[in-house]
Parts: structure tokens; C-alpha cells; sequence
């Protein structure tokens, strides 16, 4: 096995989860390239001293440009705000790094354009974070899915929803401004990028997206609480996705439902180790949703446990994701989600915002 130093850039909630993911990822998988945490950057030097200290990295920065260019990192993750995203990744690409980014790709779609641009000009491995897409069971479902297990696939509905900002005494912060922070650059990604995993490319949609606190604590919210959009798949089928940062009782409904022309599935990440099939066969009388328990027979599973119904949690989907990242750099072939599907979920993104402002059905690939 060969070693491989890992840069990480944020050290808060998702560079923790990618730093704990990298020091774990090498004895749950096997893996070809064991990493090791070579550096990380905060925004500041006590907070990144404090990060190398907490999380085991060899050292620390308060300048990413310093962590992109040292011969000593060989790949970089990107666990900052999005607004840093684009120009870490291009000076990582140019210094001959794969990149990990976190979801969404991009502030917008022509930043994730040049960072897809930047990544094939490269010939660089990349990757980006959707990680709730990797729970075996959500594994599970694309297979049964692209198996025909289902039939053909005639209706989707997906939401994204949570209630952090339920309150509406709540004060204002960062999630509350700029576009890129709000509840279609925020959560809809993830539920966007697990339609196109489940069902397949959005060909055209009707949006309607809306900011239902305007102001918390006297400061103007400058964008949106939550979102839906009807949707049309190119493979004939229909959606509707739906997204709030403010459905109150819902702490991480990621759920979806699929329903084909032999049966259906339903899923809730809240339950994240359980996935719901009906398929339309023995009598009528015994038919119905059944429940299947993600167990070791199921996609990435095993590594964590032996034993079915025992579960995985949060944290064993970023290590999923960093065993992908390693095997693509190892085999020097990209594995989906790639920055390519990272741009083409903030083109839907696009879309919808603009559907929203028309007031009117718009096709994707106008965008």
C-alpha cells in the first residue's frame, strides 16, 4: 500500500467529518492508498492549530493557497463555504491535485462551468460531496432501479427538508444571506442530485421558490426559506421536488418515493438504514410495502458490520465517499458524482430560479 497526504481546507462541521473520514477510511475498506493527514486550513491560525491538534494533521495554515501548493500535499478536499470553492479548485487542478469538493459545486452555474473547465484541462480526478446519495440502502435503491426491478419509472417525488430556521424569532446569520446559502443552493442539490442518480437527467420544470421570513432580527433574509418544482424527466417520467430550511418536526428529510409500472419504493434518510419495496407480484391480498433492512449484502455495508439491521450513520457516508475519492485516484478513473454532475445539478438549480422569475415551464438545456 502506498501513503497519500491529505490536505483538507475548513476545519468546522464538514472538515471534521472528512478528517475523521480519512483517518478511518484505510482499515474499514482495505484501501490501495492509506492517507494521512497532512495539513489543514482555517480561517485563522489559532482555529487552524486548534483543528491540527483535534483531528491528528501533521500541520496547519490560515492560507489555503499555502496548503494548494505544498509539494507535500498530493490531494486536496474543499470542506469551506461555497463562495471559496471555484478558485481553490482551479490553483489545486493547475498545482496537478485531484480535488474533492463538497456539495454545492459552485456559487453558481458558470462558477462550477470553469471548475469542470479547469478539471478536464487538467486531466485531474475529482469528486463532489453528495454524500446521502452513498447509504447503502439509497445504493440499493439506484440498483433496483437500473435492474428494471420496478418497471419503468413513471413518477418521482423528493424532498429535502429540514426546520433549523423554523423559528422565525431566529436571528439572522450566514445561511440567511446571498443566494448560494439559501434552500436552492443549500438542500435542493442534494434531492436534485438524487433524482438525477435515481431516475435520470431533468429535461424541463415550473419553480416556484419563496422567502416566508423576510427579516430576522430587523436584517433583511436575502434568500429563500424553501422551494418546489414540478418536473419532467427525459426518460418521459414525472416529479416533484420539494425543499425547506423551515418544515418544522423535520430534522433531515431527505425521503423519496418511486413509483414504476411493477412496484415502488419509498425511502427517508431519518431512517436511513431502511428501504421500502412494493412489487406487484403473488396474490393481491398478500401484497404491500415491505421493509428491508440495509445489511452486509448491500452496496458498501459490510466494511462497517457484519450484521444486518445493526446500521450505519452519518459519518460512515463520508467515509464511503472517501474510499470512492481514494479508488479514483488509484485506478486514475473518475467515480460519479464527478464535478460534471455537480455542474449539471446547479444547472438545474439555474432553471428553477429562472422558472420561478418567468413564471413558466423552462427547459434545462437552455441553461
Amino acid at each position: 500500500m502506498t501513503n497519500i497526504r491529505i490536505g483538507i481546507i475548513g476545519g468546522g462541521y464538514m472538515g471534521k467529518a472528512h478528517a475523521v473520514a480519512f483517518a478511518a477510511v484505510g482499515g474499514l475498506f482495505d484501501t490501495a492508498l492509506r492517507p494521512v493527514l497532512e495539513m489543514v486550513c482555517a480561517s485563522t491560525d489559532t482555529s487552524a492549530e486548534r483543528y491540527r491538534a483535534s483531528f491528528g494533521f501533521n500541520r496547519a495554515t490560515s492560507d489555503w493557497r499555502t496548503l494548494v501548493n505544498d509539494p507535500d500535499v498530493d490531494a486536496v478536499v474543499i470542506a469551506s463555504p461555497q463562495v471559496t470553492h471555484k478558485d481553490i479548485a482551479i490553483a489545486a487542478f493547475q498545482a496537478g491535485k485531484p480535488v474533492f469538493c463538497e456539495k454545492p459545486l459552485g456559487a453558481s452555474l458558470e462558477e462550477s462551468r470553469e471548475m469542470v473547465a479547469a478539471a478536464k484541462e487538467a486531466g485531474a480526478i475529482n469528486m463532489v460531496g453528495f454524500n446521502y446519495i452513498r447509504t447503502p440502502a439509497s445504493q440499493y435503491a439506484r440498483q433496483l432501479v437500473a435492474e428494471g426491478r420496478i418497471g419503468d419509472v413513471t413518477y418521482f417525488r423528493g424532498e429535502h427538508t429540514e426546520d433549523f430556521l423554523a423559528d422565525a424569532t431566529a436571528p439572522g446569520t450566514w445561511r440567511t444571506e446571498g443566494m448560494a446559502n439559501g434552500t436552492m443552493g443549500d438542500l435542493a442539490p442534494h434531492m436534485i442530485n438524487a433524482a438525477r442518480g435515481l431516475i435520470g437527467p431533468i429535461s424541463s420544470l415550473i419553480a416556484n421558490v419563496e422567502t416566508v421570513h423576510a427579516t430576522r432580527g430587523g436584517v433583511p433574509v436575502t434568500n429563500d426559506d424553501q422551494a418546489q418544482m414540478m418536473c419532467k424527466f427525459e426518460n418521459g417520467a414525472q416529479g416533484h421536488l420539494f425543499f425547506s430550511r423551515i418544515a418544522t418536526g423535520r430534522k433531515m428529510g431527505y425521503a423519496y418515493e418511486i413509483h414504476g409500472t411493477l412496484g415502488a419504493i419509498r425511502f427517508d434518510q431519518e431512517d436511513q438504514n431502511a428501504l421500502w419495496l412494493y412489487t406487484s407480484e403473488g396474490p393481491e391480498a398478500e401484497r404491500g410495502f415491505r421493509k428491508i433492512l440495509a445489511g452486509p449484502a448491500h452496496p458498501d455495508y459490510l466494511p462497517f458490520c457484519q450484521g444486518p439491521g445493526h446500521g450505519t450513520g452519518y459519518q460512515d457516508q463520508i467515509i464511503i465517499e472517501a474510499n470512492d475519492f481514494l479508488r479514483a485516484i488509484h485506478q486514475n478513473q473518475n467515480i460519479w458524482p464527478t464535478f460534471e454532475e455537480g455542474m449539471e445539478v446547479n444547472r438545474v438549480v439555474k432553471a428553477a430560479l429562472d422558472s420561478h422569475d418567468k413564471r413558466a415551464w423552462v427547459d434545462v438545456k437552455d441553461y
